[in-house]
């Protein structure tokens, strides 16, 4: 069924605007939608997975969910256990802990939205694993952000990343912790700079701070 608003002259079918508008609308299901990136940031706990996977949900469509996450302890294992429970069931999933532009490539056109879940333990995966290998890895690593950022903005019907605002505390004590925090901040800045809306979860609640 046409998605419809209600005027002064009865029902008319909103997606007809959709020709007349630039950019032009992506349709899923019987939602519209003008914006490919969303990004969604927040602190621990304050509500970024939720905002994030509703958001996902009100776009209808196919949604692939990109978990970043590896199960190293028993209480990340739960923490794994306890999002797989809350999402729905017709949701894909794709494990991508690294190697996410590849991976993803590999399934296009099976998906309408990829909710990439989340960008903070993935850059924490680049660090440990590619730290030692380079002299300048935080330029090395950035530059892996940026192809992954550029993938998700082009190349997707609709992308949600979500993501953690880390530095706001006291100056990390070693190098590798200074090193994760400067790349995230600046992964932040870049995914923020692409996407069409960002929001800032605090305590359980988005605020749209951009589009």
């Amino acid at each position: 069924m046409p998605f419809e608003e209600k005027g002064r002259h009865g029902r008319f079918d909103i997606t007809l605007l959709s020709h007349f508008l630039d950019p032009p609308l992506s349709r899923f299901g019987d939602q519209l939608c003008e914006d490919r990136m969303i990004l969604v940031t927040g602190g621990t706990r304050s509500g970024k997975s939720s905002t994030a996977e509703r958001l996902a949900g009100e776009l209808g469509g196919r949604v692939l969910y990109v978990a970043t996450a590896e199960a190293r302890d028993e209480e990340m294992k739960l923490r794994i256990e306890r999002h797989q429970a809350d999402r729905p069931a017709d949701w894909g999933t794709l494990d991508a802990p690294r190697d996410g532009v590849k991976l993803l490539r590999e399934r296009e056109g099976e998906w309408d939205t990829v909710l990439f879940d989340c960008l903070t333990l993935y850059v924490t995966n680049l660090v440990l694993e590619h730290e030692p290998e380079y002299r300048d890895p935080e330029a090395i690593l950035a530059e892996d952000m940026r192809e992954l950022a550029d993938y998700l903005a082009e190349n997707w019907p609709q992308s949600i990343v979500v993501t953690n605002e880390v530095g706001s505390g006291i100056v990390p004590v070693d190098p590798l912790s200074r090193l994760f925090r400067d790349l995230q901040g600046r992964s932040n800045q870049l995914f923020a700079s692409r996407a069409d809306k960002v929001y800032f979860c605090v305590s359980g609640i988005p605020v749209q701070v951009k589009g």
